[in-house]
Order: C-alpha cells, then structure tokens, then sequence
C-alpha cells in the first residue's frame, strides 16, 4: 500500500510538472517564436500608442467613422473582451425586437431607401466582431463621404482595399475590418477639427 501510494504521489508531481508547467511554457515560447503577432492579439499602434485589436471590434459613434456590429458583450455599450458573450435573447423577446427597430430607424436616418444590412443591427455570438460585411460597408458609404467632404467613389475605393476575400477562397465570407478601415480613413482623409 504504501508503494502503490508513493507512486502515485509522484506520478501526480510529474504530471503536474510535465503539463501545468513544461507543457504550457513550451506552446507559449513556440508561439512567440513562430506566431508573434498573433500570439500577442494582434494589437494595432499608432503614433507609438496601442489603438485596438485586428481581432477584438470597438464602437465607432462619431457620424464620420464606419460603425462596428452592435455587441452585447459586457454591459454598457459592450466590446468587453473580458466578457465575450452574446445577449442570449430570441427572436421574439421584445427587448431585442424593440433594440433592432430602435437601430434600424436610426440607420435608416443616414440612408434613407436603402435597406439596412442585417450586421448593423444584430450581435453576434461572441459579441467582439471586429469585421462587417461589404454590404454594411456599402450602406454607411453615403454618411461618411458626407461628413468626410469626399466622393463616393474614394470611400468605396477605401472599402475595397480593406475587403478580405473567403480564406483560401472557399472558407468564411468576404468582410471588412472596421478598425484598420477607420485608421485608413483617417490617415488618407484626416476631418478638419
């Protein structure tokens, strides 16, 4: 009895040594060396200062911006990476049908005839989505080549540029990085403040 216990004392110490710490510290290492910057969230700087995340969406408000998907991730107004999470509500809960009409009316304001993408106004599971459709992209065009004083043409160049394609051509569905594409905005069209 007491050899079946010392082995299995020691068994125990090096398993936990073996996966709760050489284990770990080796996938961490390997990533940093082969995958850094994925490994370190992919974070977008600016002027020297960390501005966000390719992966993790934020709320763009101001008129002359692209606006993200809604998220329900946190409380607030959401984009809490801590708390990635969708509402959990259903298609008929009134608190989410009143939200959607609320936001579609508004959407509405900024392009009027046009029917609001499906994106502008639904969260999604996570609740962090840094990308939209092309088609939400297309829809807020109008909006900012007004606040921005520039053609239609150049922001939908702008939208182009920064539209992926499927991965490896047939996985996923072709989208726009809000964040890289607000930073674009900026750089090649500053607002006059």
């Amino acid at each position: 009895m007491k050899k079946n216990l010392l082995i299995s004392v020691l068994f125990t110490l090096l398993t936990t040594v073996m996966f709760g710490v050489l284990y770990p510290l080796g996938i961490t290492g390997l990533s940093q060396l082969m995958f850094r910057d994925k490994a370190n969230g992919q974070l977008i700087v600016k002027n020297g200062s960390v501005v966000g995340s390719a992966i993790i969406g934020q709320a763009f408000t101001g008129p002359g911006y692209f606006y993200s998907r809604p998220s329900a991730a946190g409380t607030g107004n959401g984009y809490d990476p801590t708390s990635s999470g969708g509402s959990n509500l259903g298609p008929t809960n009134k608190s989410l049908v009143d939200r959607v009409n609320a936001q579609t009316q508004q959407l509405k304001g900024d392009n009027p005839g046009a029917p609001v993408p499906i994106d502008l106004v639904t969260t999604s599971g996570s609740g962090l989505d840094p990308e939209i459709t092309p088609a939400a992209a297309e829809f807020q065009v109008p909006r900012i080549a007004r606040e921005r004083k520039m053609s239609e043409a150049d922001v939908r160049a702008l939208v182009a540029r920064h539209t992926a394609g499927r991965q490896f051509g047939f996985l996923g569905e072709p989208r726009v990085n809000v964040l890289q594409l607000n930073l674009d905005l900026d750089q090649s069209y500053p607002r006059a403040h």
